[in-house]
């Protein structure tokens, strides 16, 4: 135990020092704007403060059924949640970094929703990355309903404007689709194409981005995660680490990521899980997966990258036919 809590400190120290030092990706440089973008001019007049700060989480999944079985005690429920004795490293709220921002669009109730998101590098300086619980909605031709992107929100503010979600331009697994958000936790990640915004600025042009890690395990010190609570002004970000998790839960199956941060209620969804990388930082997770990222404000998951994760980047950065839940 006392070595354990040595390397704990330890990795807490570098922790802070390399948030320190490193400072945000910086933007793509000096890229010519394309013409003013009508939609995202339409957004940006329809997403007002008051809207944005009255934007509430996307709603949670039902609860998936299980099958009947003998009665259970609590030492059998599924341990979703921080151990006994476990430290919880606390988190601050902050004006945010310009790749790491928030979703914003109107449920079919016409209800403002909110999920976080991050700007991953792409070719074409464009993609989103999140949760697939917080995109499988607006796949295919689903309506947008007010679907846009806002990088670094805080305060009411949108400092680089909005960026609309391109028609046809969210990409969820298949196999999220065909298994639900409980029996496919393990595929709970998709990408957004966004289009410029309304100076006609690309994304990444505008706000740089993270690179997107596949294939690194599960293991992961030091990770600096950001997310945005629903309807509070600023988001969170916490130092930590992460850790293999297999889930104990047959409703949940897969083996995830695991972290333990304070504070990371609903609205946090599709936050990322950072790491420091050569000019900035790189994703190796994103607040998802297990019972949608968690069901307590402590303890969040992610599905794992692989495999998985690397193909539905290349299938949305080469214009791909996403897919489509079943009809």
């Amino acid at each position: 135990m006392v070595r354990r809590t040595r390397l704990i400190s330890r990795a807490t120290a570098a922790a802070t020092t390399l948030l320190l030092t490193t400072g945000p990706v910086p933007a793509a440089g000096a890229a010519t704007p394309g013409p003013a973008n009508p939609t995202a001019k339409r957004l940006n007049a329809y997403w007002t403060p008051a809207r944005m700060a009255a934007a509430l989480p996307a709603p949670a999944p039902p609860t998936a059924p299980t099958a009947p079985t003998a009665p259970t005690t609590a030492a059998a429920a599924p341990a979703d949640g921080p151990r006994p004795g476990e430290f919880i490293p606390s988190s601050r709220s902050f004006d945010g970094i310009p790749p790491v921002g928030t979703f914003f669009w109107t449920d079919a109730g016409g209800t403002g929703r909110t999920c976080s998101a991050s700007v991953v590098h792409s070719p074409d300086h464009d993609l989103v990355l999140s949760a697939g619980h917080c995109l499988k909605g607006y796949s295919g031709t689903a309506p947008e309903r007010n679907l846009g992107f806002v990088p670094q929100y805080h305060d009411g503010l949108k400092p680089f404007g909005i960026f609309p979600v391109r028609s046809n331009g969210v990409y969820v697994p298949q196999e999220y689709y065909d298994k639900g958000e409980h029996a496919g936790a393990a595929y709970d990640f998709g990408f957004a194409v966004t289009e410029p915004n309304q100076d006609g600025e690309r994304l990444e042009d505008a706000v740089g981005a993270v690179r997107l890690l596949t294939g690194t395990g599960w293991f992961h010190a030091p990770v600096r995660m950001i997310g945005y609570p629903g309807g509070a002004p600023k988001p969170l970000e916490c130092l930590s680490w992460t850790t293999w998790w297999a889930s104990d839960d047959p409703a949940d199956p897969g083996t995830f990521e695991r972290i333990a941060c304070d504070g990371f209620v609903g609205g946090t969804s599709g936050g990322p899980m950072l790491v420091p990388w050569p000019g900035g930082w790189a994703v190796i997770g994103i607040i998802g997966g297990y019972h949608t990222g968690g069901n307590t404000p402590q303890i969040s998951y992610s599905a794992s990258f692989g495999s998985a994760t690397r193909d539905l980047y290349d299938a949305a950065t080469t214009g791909a036919p996403p897919a489509a839940p079943a009809s």
